[in-house]
């Protein structure tokens, strides 16, 4: 089963590691930086010309077709693939290479919310050395402002993942529901299907945090600001509660499965219309193909319900750069591959074999947008994926220890869902933990 990448989960111990980590290089020399040195686009056709030895970690699986197509263009270079893990298991493998000082790659995939944690700490190379910025227009906004931070560029987005709402069609007939177009029609809908057939459930939800802040992404909500090591961190924000007063009925009501996304009792809902919903990435169609072949055919595609009547927001969830770490010693190397896996050839290839991409070309091919979804009933669900890449709300950032404060959402937020406790009162204990830890670890959190 093909799972692209979407956000996950570190380890509490790994991840206080990796923020001290981040402190300390703040306060240090960066041995190994390159801050200084430029790269022309000469420099990097000559390395790719010599060739030369390039490891790259990498766990999302149409990273092996690129990497052979690469090596076919570029005969002189032998690129050692390695899955390290997937997600937090590389990130802890990649801290300790950083930390030992060897052992590491030259290039690296990472997810947009942890790439702020490695461009904090200087352990990733900032591609303005690589004249990075004047690829600005060649990505959709969202993942291009997600390899951001202050003025640096520290990764190439590979991936993207603007959402939408998968529906069962063939479950909403069947009861008469419209699909919803409005998060206050979402909540309407779900009282309905439930009501109809108290096995259905309008969606699954047990807390999650990569959800949660995705919906107060396109709420318009910034709840974290971050400037350099100085950030601020409120669940007062507006999005926040807008999120928050809308999801708290479906929670009170019991309208939610009480089943984890990516679970086979999750993937048996899915595929016998128990589960009628999801609000998620564009990457999701190849997950759906091979977990729940019983849905193929009743599941359609269609926006993702708005905040506010007629409007047209959207927000991403999930998606991956791939980033050069600084101790590398074949940047102009890594970065050719970088740019040929993200903005050249690589990037059909891996949409070829079922990659969502996060250029701007490719989402604009008639090829793309034209292209049938067997598995939606024939429907050209990309029209709708392109859509909402388009519409994205700017302005969201991730916190240089997002990683950390994910591990903690089902401790805090999650509680709602279990104890009798709000989201509101959930989202300020998630607050609190989170500046506890974002203090102890030397930023200055308000």
């Amino acid at each position: 089963m093909i799972k692209f990448p979407r956000r996950g989960f570190l380890a509490a111990a790994a991840v206080a590691t990796a923020a001290t980590l981040a402190l300390a290089a703040c306060g240090s020399g960066d041995s190994g930086s390159s801050a200084s040195q430029t790269f022309s686009d000469a420099d990097v056709q000559a390395a790719l010309t010599k060739g030369g030895n390039l490891t790259v970690w990498a766990w999302e699986p149409t990273i092996k077709q690129v990497v052979e197509k690469f090596q076919q263009q570029y005969p002189n270079v032998k690129v050692n693939l390695v899955n390290a893990g997937t997600g937090n298991d590389q990130y802890t493998a990649l801290q300790n290479a950083i930390t030992a000082g060897k052992g590491g790659p030259d290039v690296a995939q990472i997810e947009y919310y942890a790439l702020p944690q490695f461009a904090l700490a200087k352990s990733v190379t900032d591609l303005t050395a690589f004249k990075a910025g004047d690829l600005d227009g060649t990505f959709t906004p969202g993942p291009w402002a997600s390899v951001h931070s202050g003025s640096g560029i520290f990764g190439l987005p590979m991936d993207s993942g603007p959402m939408a709402l998968y529906y069962n069609k063939d479950v909403f007939d069947k009861h008469g529901i419209a699909v919803p177009t409005t998060w206050d029609e979402f909540v309407t809908a779900a009282r309905k299907l439930h009501a109809a057939d108290p096995k259905v459930y309008i969606t699954n939800d047990t807390g999650d945090a990569g959800f949660a802040t995705s919906l107060m992404w396109q709420a318009g909500g910034k709840p974290f600001q971050v400037d350099g090591t100085n950030v601020k961190i409120d669940m007062n924000d507006p999005g926040v509660a807008t999120f928050a007063k809308t999801w708290q009925p479906l929670i009170d009501e019991k309208l939610l499965a009480p089943i984890s996304s990516w679970s086979d009792q999750w993937y048996q809902g899915l595929a016998n219309g128990t589960i009628a919903t999801l609000a998620t990435g564009a990457w999701m169609p190849a997950n759906l193909v091979s977990g729940a072949p019983g849905g193929a055919g009743k599941w359609r595609v269609a926006p993702l319900p708005q905040w506010q009547a007629g409007a047209n927001a959207s927000a991403e969830n999930g998606g991956s750069s791939l980033a050069i770490p600084q101790a590398s010693t074949n940047k102009a190397l890594a970065y050719g591959f970088l740019k040929f896996a993200n903005v050249g050839d690589g990037v059909q290839t891996r949409v070829d074999n079922g990659a969502f991409p996060a250029t701007t070309a490719q989402l604009q091919s008639p090829a793309f947008l034209d292209s049938e979804f067997a598995y939606f009933g024939g429907q050209k669900a990309n029209q709708i994926f392109a859509d909402s890449a388009k519409n994205v709300v700017t302005g969201w950032s991730y916190l240089p220890f997002q990683v950390y404060a994910n591990s903690i959402f089902n401790d805090t937020v999650g509680k709602a869902y279990v104890s009798g406790t709000t989201l509101t009162d959930g989202l300020k204990a998630w607050q609190d933990a989170s500046v506890k830890y974002g203090t102890e670890q030397g930023f200055t959190v308000k």
